[in-house]
């Protein structure tokens, strides 16, 4: 083996173990999870999600069932009568018999309809089934929009505790860095034991919250879990989103759904109008019957005949305007229930936007507040370090810092939540 295929090999081999801990660090990693991935995957994981599906299909046979009415009908019919009376001649002719008919009667036949106009009655059930179709999807879709909400409570329920866990870590620095110059101090005998177990039991009261703030944490991310059907857990990295662009246009799918409810109204009085109009066909029969179309024969005998029916039934126009007056009222009906949404999603959208303003100002605040806790606590800082401050008192400034960043990250989260919140309600949640 040359010195070549060696060198060769160590720089294969050193590349394969960069691959390996690569892999595993990214694996440990764990994925990340954004807001807009947690909307699909609880839409996808919904088990109303499938009705989507039966709706379309069900629709698919209504629709080929009314075509069919375009196909011709066949029917098999047959009847045997008894007459009190039947056909008799009431005179004679010389040389001529006068034939006497059975008074029971058979007739049996076969009959193929073929339906030519129908007024629109078969073009307007396909078109309401059609329309029926999109109402009861888009009825789905409501339901289906209501798992943003319920999505955005546990997304940023885990986000803020993870955020406030961060925090945990930075306070729990400031108060190591606490209790090693007071045991500094203690060593050089300028303050006294109390100082280090002061802030001590301050710095297990901090392991506490972190233990609270991790189970809350892991509340928030099991029923996320559940909602989307894929594993989240503590390793999962929540992606903290942007904040994003607010309209004040309403495209929820409640819209949608009032304007094909309309839609259905509107065939509804459609057919009214189609029902009044005649309905013309092609028909052909042919059979078996005593007597046949020989009049003159009591015979059993074949026969056949064809030609167009015609039917117009105006029983319809007993009911027409009442019908029409119902139809007023369901589309009046609708109209109000809109105007009710529009109304009340309106207040709902001020309220949420007086949500966003106020999280707004109180973060501005936030870091005036924070600048000046800082600035204390570093002053409280080196007057522990130079034995004129007690631990308490510096426990206290740290944990007025910790307060004031605690507040910040808070608001920070419920401006977020506030301005998914305000798209939820207008409808651009997914834009």
């Amino acid at each position: 083996m040359n010195k070549l295929t060696v060198w060769l090999i160590k720089i294969a081999g050193a590349f394969l173990v960069i691959f390996l801990i690569t892999g595993r660090a990214y694996s440990q990693a764990g994925k990340s999870l954004t807001i807009n991935q947690a909307y699909d995957l609880a839409r996808k994981n919904y088990p109303l999600t499938e009705q989507l599906g039966l709706i379309a299909r069900s629709a698919e046979f209504t629709v080929a069932n009314a075509a069919k009415g375009y196909l011709p009908v066949f029917s098999v019919n047959g009847q045997a009568t008894y007459q009190s009376a039947v056909t008799s001649f009431p005179f004679s002719i010389p040389g001529f018999t006068a034939p006497e008919y059975s008074r029971d009667q058979y007739r049996f036949y076969t009959e193929a309809d073929q339906l030519i106009y129908d007024g629109g009655v078969i073009k307007n059930e396909k078109e309401t089934a059609e329309a029926t179709r999109a109402v009861q999807q888009q009825s789905v879709e409501v339901e289906l929009y209501a798992l943003y909400d319920r999505v955005n409570q546990l997304f940023f329920g885990a986000l803020l505790a993870d955020e406030e866990l961060k925090e945990n870590d930075l306070l729990k620095m400031d108060i190591r860095n606490g209790i090693n110059k007071a045991k500094a101090l203690v060593a050089n005998g300028v303050a006294y034991r109390s100082s280090v177990d002061e802030l001590s039991a301050q710095l297990m009261q901090a392991e506490q919250a972190r233990v609270e703030l991790a189970s809350v944490k892991t509340a928030f991310l099991n029923m996320l879990g559940y909602f989307l059907n894929e594993p989240v857990n503590d390793s999962t990295v929540l992606v903290k989103p942007d904040e994003p662009e607010l309209s004040d246009e309403v495209t929820r799918p409640e819209l949608l759904q009032f304007d094909y409810q309309q839609k259905i109204y509107d065939l509804q009085g459609k057919l009214l109008n189609v029902q009044l109009r005649p309905h013309i066909s092609f028909f052909v029969q042919g059979g078996y019957a005593r007597p046949g179309l020989n009049m003159l024969s009591n015979n059993f005998e074949w026969y056949y005949l064809g030609g167009l029916r015609f039917n117009w039934n105006l029983g319809s126009l007993y009911t027409l305007k009442n019908q029409r007056s119902l139809l007023d009222i369901n589309r009046q009906t609708l109209q109000l229930q809109k105007e009710t949404f529009l109304f009340n999603t309106t207040l709902v959208m001020k309220q949420q936007s007086a949500d966003v303003n106020k999280y707004r100002r109180l973060i501005m605040q936030d870091d005036s507040i924070i600048d000046l806790r800082e600035s204390v606590k570093k002053a409280s800082y080196a007057q522990l370090e130079n034995g004129v401050l007690s631990a308490h008192d510096y426990i206290t400034e740290v944990n007025a810092e910790d307060q004031a960043r605690q507040s910040k990250i808070t608001h920070e989260v419920q401006l977020l939540q506030s301005k998914y919140s305000y798209k939820n309600t207008v409808g651009d949640i997914k834009k």
